[in-house]
């Protein structure tokens, strides 16, 4: 986030106060000159004191975040008769169909034709059919579904509203808020395998003051900093929450106490915990707030992420975010004004390969609304007829996606950026990101629109490829798709935040993480891997790729070359969804800024882009460090950057937020930690079982059909 400089008085980092809450902070004296150096564009951020709460709340599921994973949460808490409250900066829920824009359900060909998704991914896809009569309104050929924004949010709310009448549950619902700080339990003997617990929650909930413009005026850029600041404003009158636990004791003896040897750990019951909490958030919000430890962008290349474009990994190359919007066809042409940003950002855009060179192409890729959708279209999108009223959704690479990758102009902070900005003192947290990067996103996603329908240039394709289509008009209003003024969505699709890293274990001594090889169908056998990995490196990718070949490589009665790789993801334990889609990256620029002329991707980034084997979502995987009552939902979950360019979409989404749902009432339940079902891995985990089991009884999936490590017959799964 860009942090106000003229109002406070810079100050050394070195006499930065303690966290108190949060964990025990690195010394700042270990910090690299190079992060040091960015003092300079990264200012202390200063909260005033916080104001008494205006409202107390109780809940036995704080879920922040309402997107997807979310609504997910809340979607299995309300059915099991819980009281669920749910945080959201928007004031629509559903995340990617709905306040981000892309409403339009990334799916596999293979899990879609069998409808093999959770139960509450199916309601939704089935409400949306039946509000509009089919599942594709939009006709757009890059989903079997494609629709408004708008009725997104309307369907999921209702679904929610629904769920918890159908299970006797309470939804409180809490749109534009915020969550400011966390009251985490001293570390007095934590460490990495857990010990604190968050007790309550301060959120700031905001609304137009008297005589002010409502809700979705502004851009994001412009109202997030005024968001996180406890005080009221000339914009916002806040009204400040305190989310408590609904019950001061948990109310049932444990399931089954202990695990197959050793003294049996502490259960949730001797520790006092009586509610959960879950980062559903874009961009793994309350990771950075509550200081457990977590990856950013480019991991460090290794036998487990073996494509890595970076030997040593870089924070600050995240892939691309979106501010997405709706244009619809005019039968006359339209009166276009350049933006006097417009020169700034028109050197970035393009159709990027000439098989997409294409503006029918590009306008059905995601069309949301088509006025003709009986009428038989021919099998080439470039050929598809346009008519006057259809709306197209953009979100495209080298249009709309923003893609900053150095320390510069970075959007999400790393914890060094956020310890030098304040933001980790008691009070300063303001959201983890960087206001100016938002701001240049939503220009360069406005400039797109205007280069779609006017621009005749081309920076991947050259001249004489890109001609005007002025016959468009840019739509805005509270009452256009976007729900916004001005016409974008009302936040940024995000395609990777923080990610966890879990908890250590015998097998995952620097914490588990899922990485590359778990999952991707990529060919190993390649030159690269043989010159940028040593001997030992690609003896140890090939064992852990070897499956039921390994063994025989671990003990030499095989060599690496004679090494099959297995035809399927790793298997989990402790799987508690599903999930299945290619590695598809939107790859962070060289050069800082991202539409500086003749920039490109940066180099390698796409190595481990391809195909992926369907793949489950491990318990594991949910659980931060540090933090008993904690669990993580949707893209902030522990996978690695390669991993996560697969783990982002829909009904991924959905399956992480239902296990996080089922686990948090489960484990109230039953008074156990989350990370007792797993603590005994690999040996048996009765408890964690019978979770598994209240998983597939419920119809939330765990493992695709066939699932076994003797079935290697998914190279049909497409």
């Amino acid at each position: 986030m860009s942090l106000p400089i003229a109002k406070f008085k810079r100050q050394s980092p070195m006499k930065l106060p303690k966290q108190i809450f949060c964990l025990k902070a690195r010394s700042l004296a270990t910090l690299t000159l190079g992060i040091i150096g960015l003092l300079s564009s990264i200012s202390p951020a200063f909260a005033a004191p916080p104001r008494n709460p205006d409202k107390e709340e109780t809940c036995d599921i704080l879920v922040a975040g309402g997107g997807l994973a979310g609504a997910a949460t809340a979607y299995e808490g309300l059915l099991a008769g819980r009281t669920v409250c749910v945080t959201e900066i928007t004031d629509w829920v559903g995340g990617q169909i709905s306040a981000q824009g892309t409403s339009a359900l990334d799916e596999r060909d293979t899990q879609r034709s069998r409808l093999f998704f959770p139960r509450g991914y199916l309601e939704l896809r089935r409400r949306i059919e039946e509000h509009y009569g089919r599942l594709n309104p939009g006709g757009c050929w890059v989903s079997y579904s494609c629709f408004m924004p708008y009725n997104g949010h309307k369907l999921l709310f209702e679904m929610l509203q629904s769920a918890a009448s159908r299970g006797n549950g309470t939804l409180k619902w809490y749109p534009n808020t915020v969550i400011k700080e966390l009251a985490i339990t001293p570390a007095v003997a934590a460490n990495a395998t857990g010990g604190q617990q968050i007790k309550s929650a301060i959120a700031i909930q905001h609304k137009p003051a008297a005589n002010t413009p409502p809700i979705n005026t502004e851009t994001l850029s412009q109202v997030i900093e005024d968001a996180y600041r406890y005080e009221n404003s000339a914009r916002f009158n806040k009204t400040i929450i305190r989310f408590i636990p609904k019950s001061s004791t948990p109310p049932n003896p444990p399931l089954v106490r202990g695990g197959t040897g050793g003294s049996p750990p502490l259960q949730g019951a001797a520790k006092g915990i009586n509610w959960y909490v879950v980062d559903a958030t874009e961009t793994g919000e309350l990771i950075g707030l509550a200081d457990v430890p977590y990856r950013l962008g480019i991991d460090p290349r290794s036998p487990l992420e073996p494509s890595s474009a970076s030997p040593n990994g870089d924070p600050y190359c995240t892939q691309g975010f979106t501010y997405t919007f709706a244009m619809e066809a005019t039968k006359e042409p339209q009166q276009h004004q350049v933006p006097s940003f417009y020169q700034q950002y028109a050197p970035y855009y393009s159709y990027e390969l000439p098989r997409l060179a294409s503006f029918p192409l590009v306008f059905s890729y995601r069309q949301i609304r088509t006025m003709r959708p009986d009428e038989r279209r021919p099998s080439d999108p470039k050929k598809f007829p346009i008519y006057p009223g259809d709306i197209s959704m953009q979100n495209w690479t080298w249009g709309n996606d923003y893609r900053p990758g150095t320390e510069r102009d970075n959007l999400i902070f790393t914890r060094e950026q956020l310890q030098a900005s304040g933001q980790l003192q008691p009070g300063g947290w303001m959201g983890g990101l960087r206001t100016e990067t938002l701001r240049r996103g939503e220009e360069h996603a406005k400039g797109y629109f205007y280069w779609l329908v006017t621009g005749t240039t081309d920076s991947q394709l050259g001249n004489n490829v890109k001609k005007p289509y002025p016959n468009n008009r840019f739509l805005s209003g509270l009452n256009s798709p976007m729900g916004t003024v001005h016409g974008l969505s009302k936040y940024p699709y995000m395609r990777e935040g923080r990610r966890i890293i879990g908890r250590p274990s015998f097998n995952h001594p620097q914490g588990f993480m899922v990485w590359e090889i778990d999952m991707s169908r990529n060919n190993f056998r390649t030159d690269f891997y043989r010159q940028n990995l040593s001997e030992q490196e690609y003896r140890n990718m090939w064992l852990a790729l070897g499956g039921l070949n390994a063994p025989a490589l671990a003990v030499g009665a095989q060599s690496v070359e004679d090494t099959k790789a297995r035809s399927r993801a790793t298997i989990y334990p402790d799987s508690v969804g599903i999930g299945h889609y290619a590695i598809d990256f939107h790859p962070c620029m060289a050069n800082s800024p991202p539409e500086a002329p003749g920039n490109t991707e940066r180099e390698g980034t796409r190595k481990g882009q391809g195909q992926a084997y369907p793949f489950q979502i491990p318990l594991r995987a949910m659980i931060p460090q540090k933090i008993d009552n904690m669990l993580v939902a949707g893209k902030s979950i522990a996978t690695s950057h390669t991993a996560a360019a697969a783990y982002r979409v829909h009904s991924f989404e959905w399956s992480a937020g239902a296990a996080a749902g089922i686990t948090a009432v489960f484990a109230l339940e039953n008074n156990l930690v989350p990370y007792e079902l797993v603590d005994e891995l690999p040996s048996r985990e009765p408890n964690l079982e019978a979770l598994q089991l209240r998983l597939q009884e419920s119809a939330n999936p765990i493992a695709f059909p066939g699932t076994s490590i003797f079935n290697s017959n998914w190279a049909n799964w497409k």
